[in-house]
């Protein structure tokens, strides 16, 4: 069996009003961590940044308005939706991407052949493999205090 989808879109940096410029999303999808989603941003001159969250966020974001915290995606524009806005937010800064939502639902449709949507739990090792993925969160957590 596949154990992982991945495909590279182009995405726009919204700097501000005036400023955006285009750079390359890799979005990974993998059954060892089947409700999350990946997005690697590769910023010029920075190093690759990658985001996970859940795939059912990106589901329903390139649909209607989405998210709590630090992750926002709602669709952009009127009637046919087009793109979608993806907003990613540390503490006070923020970072705005605009999406093409056609790559995303194909993107998405291939990760629903992989792992269909609400049948995640059904993964063999899906419990061993989600105490491994908190144990590495919780390791890379700051220390407070």
């Amino acid at each position: 069996m596949r154990e992982s989808v991945q495909a590279e879109v182009m995405m726009s940096f919204l700097v501000s009003e005036e400023l955006s410029f285009r750079i390359p999303v890799e979005l990974r999808y993998e059954t060892r961590d089947p409700f999350a989603v990946r997005l690697t941003f590769h910023l010029p001159g920075d190093a690759p940044v990658t985001w996970a969250f859940s795939r059912e966020l990106l589901v329903d974001g390139v649909g209607g308005p989405c998210g709590d915290g630090d992750v926002h995606i709602a669709p952009e524009g009127p009637e046919p939706l087009t793109d979608a806005l993806i907003r990613l937010q540390v503490g006070g800064d923020q970072a705005l991407f605009r999406a093409g939502i056609a790559p995303l639902l194909a993107f998405l449709d291939r990760t629903d052949k992989l792992v269909p949507l609400g049948q995640e739990r059904t993964l063999a090792d899906f419990e061993a493999n989600l105490d491994e993925a908190l144990g590495r969160i919780l390791a890379e957590e700051p220390s407070t205090g």
